[in-house]
C-alpha cells in the first residue's frame, strides 16, 4: 500500500494499521438490505485520509455502492492480535492517471486487462469513523462470549473526513 503523509498522528497511527494489513473485508448493502462483504487491495491511504481501491465496474459491489454509498471496511492481523473497522462513505471514479499510479499486478485476477480495462474504475473511501483493537498495549475490550481481549481506541473524523 501506497501510505502519504497524514494529518494527524490519528491518521498516521491508523494508514500504520492498515499499511500492515494490506486487505480488507468491503462490506456493502445488497438491494434488500442483506450486508456483503468480500477482499480487497488497499492501494493507497492519501493526504486526505482516503482509502483507494481498483474494481470493476461490472462487479456486485458497483450496483450496491451507487444505492448505499456508506460501507465497512475490515482488517486483521490475528497473529498480532490486531483490528482494524473503518467506516465510510464511498465514490466511484474514472481517473486514468490515478490509476496508472496505483496499479499493481496483483491486481490481475480482479481485472485481467489490466489498468487499460475500460471496466476499472477507481473506488474512493471518505474516512468518517475508525476503530481498532490492540492486545498488545494491555488494555483489554470484552467482546460478547468473553472470546476477544483488546484494546479499544476510536478515532473519529468529521463529516467531510477532517478532524
Amino acid at each position: 500500500m501506497n501510505l502519504q503523509p497524514q494529518a494527524s498522528p490519528e491518521l498516521a497511527h491508523l494508514g500504520a494499521l492498515i499499511e500492515a494489513v494490506e486487505i480488507g473485508m468491503l462490506t456493502t448493502v445488497e438491494a434488500d438490505g442483506r450486508m456483503r462483504s468480500r477482499p480487497l487491495r488497499t492501494l493507497q491511504m492519501d493526504a486526505d485520509g482516503a482509502l483507494w481501491f481498483i474494481t470493476s465496474i461490472a462487479s456486485a459491489k458497483i450496483g450496491e455502492l451507487d444505492a448505499h454509498r456508506r460501507i465497512t471496511l475490515s482488517y486483521c492481523r490475528p497473529q498480532h492480535e490486531s483490528y482494524v473497522s473503518v467506516s465510510g462513505v464511498t465514490q466511484i471514479l474514472r481517473d486514468p492517471a490515478q490509476a496508472r499510479a496505483l496499479w499493481s499486478t496483483s491486481l490481475l485476477p480482479w481485472v485481467p486487462d489490466g489498468v487499460e480495462d475500460p471496466e476499472l474504475v477507481l473506488l474512493k473511501v471518505t474516512v468518517e469513523e475508525a476503530e481498532y483493537w490492540d492486545a498488545h498495549h494491555g488494555r483489554m475490550l470484552a467482546l460478547l462470549g468473553g472470546a476477544a481481549r483488546t484494546e479499544n481506541e476510536k478515532i473519529r473524523l468529521a463529516p467531510d473526513g477532517g478532524q
